[in-house]
């Protein structure tokens, strides 16, 4: 079995996820082929930004990468650590923000799925499960935060690879990206069916350009980013 199919196929199993705390989905496992495809090993430093479950951070431990997880929500932090916990496996979970908790720190690989919905409040949501996907008008309040932040976190060599909708334009990350002196590119997408979250906005997005009045796809992309 591959290790794409593995990652696959275990993703998602056994999982405690407590309320509010978002579930591996369809971006979660597009993120996680691109992380298969990533050299780990013990030498290899990883963050997730936005653990969740910690799912993707535990198949890093598993491959035995010494791994770091940021989340904002404290129902996550603690879901990671169950999770690492019952899997024996080791895993530093932090709570708070992603910048403050890896001040001074830099890293080999950094992965993340950041909230990118876009929504009609302009600032993050304080708490709740809309924690989880909503990013302000154009969804990229968090994206714009960790494009402009990647550059100092990455070791020489080191990379980001980073999830969010076509919607949020990935042209866009790329250009931030490469701004601040990173080498960046897509390397994979994939159409998802719109969730419940995006049917309830369908008016609202249309009004802001964001969808079209027949649209029912949503495109997901993997953004590669490499420390030059």
């Amino acid at each position: 079995m591959s290790s794409t199919a593995l990652t696959l196929g275990t993703l998602s199993g056994g999982l405690v996820a407590l309320p509010s705390v978002y579930r591996p989905q369809a971006d979660t496992h597009l993120l996680a082929e691109a992380l298969a495809r990533e050299e780990l090993g013990p030498r290899t430093s990883v963050l997730e930004i936005g653990t969740g479950t910690g799912a993707l951070a535990l198949h890093a431990a598993r491959r035995g990468a010494a791994v770091t997880a940021v989340d904002v929500s404290w129902p996550a932090v603690a879901s990671a650590r169950m999770n690492a916990l019952l899997r024996r496996l080791p895993l530093r979970v932090l709570h708070g923000d992603f910048r403050a908790r890896t001040a001074g720190r830099r890293f080999d690989l950094i992965v993340a799925n950041p909230p990118y919905v876009p929504a009609p409040g302009v600032t993050l949501p304080p708490r709740g499960p809309q924690r989880a996907w909503d990013a302000g008008p154009d969804g990229r309040l968090v994206i714009d935060r960790i494009c402009a932040t990647a550059s100092a976190l990455l070791r020489p060599g080191g990379a980001l690879l980073m999830v969010h909708s076509g919607m949020c334009g990935a042209e866009e990350t790329v250009e931030r990206l490469v701004g601040t002196g990173l080498s960046a590119h897509v390397t994979a997408k994939t159409s998802v069916p719109w969730g419940p979250v995006l049917r309830s906005r369908r008016l609202w997005l249309e009004r802001q350009g964001l969808a079209s009045e027949a649209e029912e796809w949503e495109e997901l992309v993997v953004i590669r980013a490499q420390h030059l």
